[in-house]
């Protein structure tokens, strides 16, 4: 299994709208792809006192394969719907993780 694992820092006055954003319209688009599993979201609790506050999304796929038409064929859109929203408001970054055991 792979986790596609994508960690948020958002500013305070955004949290509220972004968390009602991503549940009822961004991680809805990015399972409606076909590729993801399954899903889950997380808050970081031991943030660092920088104005925001840290999610991690995380997509569980069964295959690089699956992940690989994925990021080719919908992740800028997908990306850039976050940043068109939430431009100067957040920060990102991504990784590929396998489970192992």
């Amino acid at each position: 299994m792979l986790f596609h694992n994508i960690t948020y820092n958002i500013d305070l006055n955004a949290e509220a709208d972004f968390l009602d954003w991503m549940r009822t319209t961004h991680i809805p688009n990015v399972m409606r792809t076909g590729f993801p599993k399954s899903f889950k979201m997380l808050k970081l609790l031991t943030e660092i006192d920088n104005g925001g506050v840290t999610y991690s999304v995380q997509y569980f796929f069964d295959s690089i394969e699956g992940f690989e038409v994925y990021e080719n064929d919908y992740l800028d859109d997908l990306n850039l719907s976050v940043d068109k929203r939430y431009r100067g408001k957040y920060v990102f970054f991504a990784s590929l993780l396998q489970e192992i055991f």
